[in-house]
């Protein structure tokens, strides 16, 4: 670990002290070579004045949104646009998810110790209330189970198992429609380089020759294609782990909730 910053730092001091030492050279070049070379023309120096400040302005001009309208255009739009609606509605669901995930996430410790306090002042139909109140899968579940609380503990452990997979599957629900944006994306892309490669071809079919200018257009788009469809892939699946990965510790929590709450319910009916 040494070593590696040491060479860091080496490199670091060639990488400040060389800009210095190239403008050291150039002050230190002779006068004499800038008064031998011959002054140009005065409208000639305004024609290259003006030149420079149009390409200049021309260069500021052109933004990041400009850039990508320009390779959207030279992509092709029929196959870009297909690619741009599979990143919108990928995106539009993920966030959907991401959104729902979120609100779905609640403080279990806590919800178990109102509920442990309404079985105690209130027996179940406080505990009920207290899960009605609730926001969450977790009080759902707890809700369900406490509506079965007369029936037995077992009944109330197969209604909490059952209920429990309901709501697992309502937190999976458009993971699949998300996967599916995630293949399609490069799937689009590909299918604009395959056609793209096939357009190079026909050009030089019918031209007799092979020549960079025909077949550069062809190639122009079978790339920018597949980068575009690889980029919306990247950024739906970045999305995507963040749900799976979420709603593992969503199905983690309430399982380990259920079994504190067959607890409670336990030591409530204990104290009877």
């Amino acid at each position: 670990m040494k070593k590696l910053f040491a060479l860091i730092a080496v490199f670091g001091m060639l990488y400040l002290t060389a800009p210095t030492s190239v403008v050291a050279q150039d002050q230190a070049k002779p006068a004499s070579t800038e008064a031998v070379q011959p002054a140009a023309p005065a409208s000639q120096q305004a024609a290259v004045d003006q030149e420079e400040a149009t390409a200049a302005k021309a260069e500021e001009g052109k933004s990041i949104h400009s850039a990508l309208k320009q390779k959207f255009i030279e992509g092709g739009p029929g196959f870009m646009a297909s690619v741009l609606i599979a990143l919108i509605l990928g995106l539009a669901l993920s966030l959907e998810r991401v959104i729902y995930l979120n609100l779905s996430t609640s403080n279990n410790k806590k919800l178990l110790a109102k509920v442990e306090e309404a079985l105690e002042n209130g027996g179940v139909e406080a505990a009920k209330e207290v899960c009605r109140n609730t926001r969450g899968p977790v009080a759902s579940i707890f809700y369900q189970g406490l509506d079965r609380a007369d029936e037995g503990l077992d009944v109330v452990e197969k209604t909490v198992v059952s209920y429990g997979g309901v709501q697992a599957g309502l937190l999976e629900k458009g993971l699949s429609w998300i996967a599916l944006f995630i293949a399609l994306g490069p799937m689009l892309g590909f299918l604009g380089t395959v056609i793209g490669m096939i357009q190079a071809f026909d050009a030089i079919e019918v031209a007799g020759d092979i020549s960079p200018t025909l077949v550069a257009s062809g190639i122009k788009v079978a790339l920018i294609t597949t980068v575009a469809g690889l980029i919306v892939a990247m950024i739906l699946q970045v999305f995507y782990n963040y749900c799976v990965s979420k709603i593992d510790a969503i199905v983690n929590s309430m399982e380990d909730a259920s079994i504190s709450l067959i607890d409670l319910l336990v030591k409530h009916n204990a104290k009877k």
